[in-house]
């Protein structure tokens, strides 16, 4: 069976009260969680929020069948969501640009003002969406789900 059927056969949607418990039993286990000399660096967001056209474009790309969502730490060990677009084998959808084997991209850490192939361009093709608008510090308007 291909990834495009077991994707349109699965049901991703969940009530709106199991997504409010989700996030209320998150919020008091977000810093817990962690050992004491990560507490208190807000390494763990409370959400992220990203455009639609960032979406869109991961979708748009041929073949693409779903997306796929993988959790990155930046330098700052803050941890960040990472979308990539899935085919229907299951298999990423990445940029056509390899990443080069520099020190940054074997130590997984990209240093700033570069690109993890080391240069300091900007190699977007649209295969990789991460720079989402991050809480805390910009959260959104209270909703259930982000009640204290």
């Amino acid at each position: 069976m291909s990834l495009i059927k077991a994707l349109d056969q699965l049901n991703h949607g969940i009530p709106l009260s199991q997504a409010i418990e989700m996030t209320a039993r998150y919020r008091p286990f977000r810093e817990a969680i962690l050992k004491p000399e990560f507490q208190g660096m807000e390494l763990l967001p409370l959400s992220e929020t990203f455009n639609r056209a960032a979406f869109e474009k991961l979708l748009a790309q041929p073949g693409c069948a779903g997306i796929r969502a993988y959790l990155g730490m930046d330098a700052e060990k803050k941890v960040k969501l990472i979308f990539v677009g899935v085919n229907d084998a299951n298999e990423d959808i990445l940029p056509s640009k390899p990443i080069a084997a520099s020190p940054a991209a074997t130590s997984g850490i990209t240093p700033p003002g570069a690109t993890a192939d080391g240069d300091d361009d900007d190699d977007d093709d649209g295969g990789v969406v991460e720079e989402g608008q991050r809480c805390p510090p910009l959260c959104p308007p209270s909703s259930p789900l982000n009640q204290p």
